[in-house]
């Protein structure tokens, strides 16, 4: 020990908090087992003594002790010094090792990977109660960027974990990596596409040049469409068909089309500026092709007064486009009586899609100054910000206070490419989200907002990170041989703690994020007799539950806190603890801080994948199940057609579509018997019944043209009486 003192600051600080344990190299860490043996053993023996720092000769041993690993962590990176200064006369002077593997090699062969390894076995033998102990470690561990404070000394680790995880990054070229991303180069090489959700928000003054194009300038320019289109339909200056303003807007799309926006829409609802700027209103989101959505987005609504807009960047997507068509029958229905009508799809229908998609936009009857575009370069899931998002809640809340949600994501942007990555909230983010998964062996993790209005930003940070990074090759096309992609879910607040709480404090460890606020969006007015007001009492759980998970309560303290307990009761109510967590403080949930995190998660997002050495920007696993729907279409479409058995699918398939076609398969002619909003053929006159009680005229549903023989898809309702010349009539089809 006495020998290495002279390690010198940089030594020293690298290992500082790492005493628990160290990385090594694999070729070192048998020919150094021995030589560290007895230190290792001092160093357990000192630690696992007690959480509170030591003084005197016990302190004198751990400066020692960590001095000597330190020395050998040293020796082991390459940074070899003598007698306190560095080989050449410069301090951490790198020695080539000549054999750090290429950039096809798996990065879990690396050294840097496998110094975590080594290390989180010793991490995992250290209780968060001593770590938690250390003012200096938890000071080390509160970071904040513009308002936004992160706190993630309840993770299990330490300055050292710390330093491994950075010097991980340097060798998968993170730095890098972000710079290309920023510069817009096409990092997403399996579709050939820049990522550049970062550009939706980015000032009128940046230059991000692709393929010749200046991407900042085509934004901007939708921007301004955008503001103009929203605000002369919020003036009353576009009106619908029948001359009515439009109060009512439907956003019809899947996945990333609904998710981002649904979750901001969420949070300007009961923000403070957003309550009076959406008065008049209306706003909701169409994205299951379940039918019963499509009659819980109409429920109510006068088709006259609504604009119905349809986000899909290819505008093929299957079930958008089915719900599309059906929403612009329900205007039909509405307003011609069922009859196509290009003045009205032109006048109630609007569209958000890639220019690539220009020809079904047109086809499908949307005016050109009704389509706003958005770009290849942006990911659906990563689209918020872009026209897919920004259209539909311009329209309810007005421009101004979205161009706030914008500036809140451009804030974080700035931090993320700009800030070193030891002070860099996303990117420790990112790695302690490796750390969690791919060395301490935890494969959920869960978000816990203490608001209400957070209730949807758990849905979209689940499709923002499990789509991106629920991956099984490198950008190499060679098998993942580490773990990647975690299982993401969460609930709101204290709704979450008497949902799934009993198994983050007692079932299977799953490392938290506790978002919390200062304050409150809306203060309720202090009640009576009540100490503390409803927010204090909100939050109160926020900064309790991180404890109760990371410091436990062990038997002795149950038997201290209720003498002559039921001993065989304690073992039930003892909480082990040492379960990770990190929480984010923010001043208030505005337009503003939901742009910060709606940026902050995307960026976690990115470096994980960076790390991981994965695509997190294409999407090929949603591809195969649905191109076997599209097969499993074609067979139920023969099967109701012809009525001809299944066949060519696997047994077990086979046996439940043939189950399931002994039903209507929701081709249901009983209009009268269905809601309000479903009755298409509400307005259209009927001359009688037949034996099952429905009427003899009906509508054409859909696109779906019945034939008068009842030869086509289904049972033909004979008419009552053969159609008058001229006259116009469609028969009622099972189908």
């Amino acid at each position: 020990a006495a020998a290495a003192a002279g390690g010198g600051g940089g030594g020293e600080r690298r290992a500082r908090g790492d005493v628990y344990g160290r990385g090594g190299s694999a070729e070192d860490e048998d020919e150094n087992a021995d030589e560290d043996k007895a230190s290792k053993a001092m160093l357990d023996d000192l630690i696992r003594a007690g959480a509170q720092k030591v003084t005197g000769v016990h302190d004198a041993m751990i400066q020692s002790l960590h001095q000597k690993v330190g020395m050998r962590e040293r020796i082991e990176d390459g940074l070899v010094t003598v007698g306190g200064e560095a080989a050449n006369g410069e301090e951490n002077q790198p020695v080539s090792l000549n054999w750090r593997p290429n950039d096809h090699s798996s990065v879990a062969k690396s050294v840097e990977w496998h110094r975590l390894a080594q290390h989180s076995k010793h991490i995992q033998r250290l209780h968060l109660r001593a770590l938690l102990a250390d003012p200096e470690r938890c000071g080390e561990m509160i970071v904040e960027s513009d308002g936004v404070t992160l706190d993630y000394s309840r993770q299990q680790a330490t300055s050292g974990t710390m330093q491994l995880l950075l010097d991980l990054a340097k060798r998968q070229k993170l730095t890098e990596k972000i710079a290309a991303m920023q510069r817009g180069e096409k990092i997403n090489f399996t579709e050939k596409r820049a990522v550049l959700h970062h550009a939706t928000r980015a000032t009128k003054d940046t230059k991000i040049v692709v393929d010749g194009v200046d991407t900042v300038a085509q934004v901007h320019e939708q921007l301004e469409r955008i503001k103009e289109f929203t605000e002369k339909v919020r003036a009353g200056q576009i009106v619908g068909a029948t001359g009515r303003p439009i109060k009512n807007i439907v956003s019809v799309g899947i996945g990333g089309s609904y998710l981002g926006p649904s979750f901001i829409n969420e949070v300007l609802a009961t923000e403070r500026e957003g309550i009076f700027t959406s008065q008049g209103f209306t706003l909701r989101f169409l994205s299951n092709v379940d039918p019963v959505d499509v009659e819980r987005s109409i429920s109510g609504l006068d088709a006259e007064e609504t604009l119905v807009i349809i986000v899909s960047k290819t505008f093929t997507t299957a079930e958008t486009m089915l719900n599309a068509r059906t929403m612009r029958q329900w205007l039909w229905d509405r307003m011609s009586k069922g009859k196509a009508d290009e003045s009205i799809t032109a006048a109630h229908v609007v569209a958000c899609a890639s220019e690539s998609a220009s020809k079904h936009v047109k086809a499908f009857g949307v005016r050109e100054d009704h389509f706003f575009q958005f770009w290849d370069w942006v990911g659906g899931r990563y689209s918020v910000c872009s026209s897919a998002g920004l259209v539909p809640l311009s329209l309810k809340y007005g421009y101004p206070l979205v161009e706030k949600l914008l500036a809140g994501a451009r804030s974080m942007d700035q931090h993320f490419f700009n800030t070193p990555l030891e002070r860099n909230l996303p990117v420790l983010m990112g790695l302690l989200g490796v750390w969690n998964l791919s060395f301490l062996g935890y494969k959920a993790r869960t978000m816990l907002p203490y608001s209400e209005a957070l209730c949807k930003f758990p849905a979209h940070v689940q499709q923002v990170d499990m789509e991106s990074n629920g991956k099984g090759v490198t950008l190499e096309g060679e098998a993942v041989d580490y773990t990647v992609g975690e299982i993401d879910f969460g609930e709101s607040g204290t709704n979450s703690q008497h949902s799934f709480f009993q198994l983050l404090h007692m079932g299977q460890p799953i490392p938290c994020d506790f978002i919390g606020f200062v304050e409150s969006q809306n203060n309720l007015v202090h009640t009576e007799g009540e100490s503390l007001s409803s927010h204090d009492e909100l939050m109160s759980n926020f900064f309790a539950q991180p404890d109760a998970l990371a410091l436990g309560r062990t038997a002795e303290e149950l038997r201290e806190l209720e003498p002559g307990i039921d001993e065989d009761v304690l073992p039930h109510r003892v909480f082990e603890g040492n379960r990770p967590s990190m929480s984010l403080l923010l001043p208030q949930l505005t337009a503003y801080t939901a742009g910060q995190m709606l940026a902050l998660y995307e960026h976690r997002t990115a470096v994980q994948g960076f790390i991981w050495n994965i695509n997190s920007f294409d999407q090929w696993g949603v591809e195969l199940g649905k191109t076997l729907a599209g097969k499993t279409r074609q067979h139920l479409l023969n099967a109701r057609k012809s009525s001809v058995p299944v066949t060519g699918m696997n047994p077990s398939t086979t046996a439940l579509m043939t189950k399931y076609l002994q039903g209507d398969g929701g081709y249901d002619t009983k209009w009268l018997e269905a809601p309000e909003t479903l009755k298409h053929c509400a307005n259209l006159p009927t001359t009688s019944v037949n034996e099952d009680g429905l009427p003899t005229v009906a509508c054409i549903i859909g696109n779906i043209d019945v034939d008068r023989k009842g030869e086509g898809m289904g049972r033909a309702v004979e008419p009552a009486a053969e159609p008058v010349a001229g006259e116009e009539r469609e028969y009622i089809s099972d189908n």
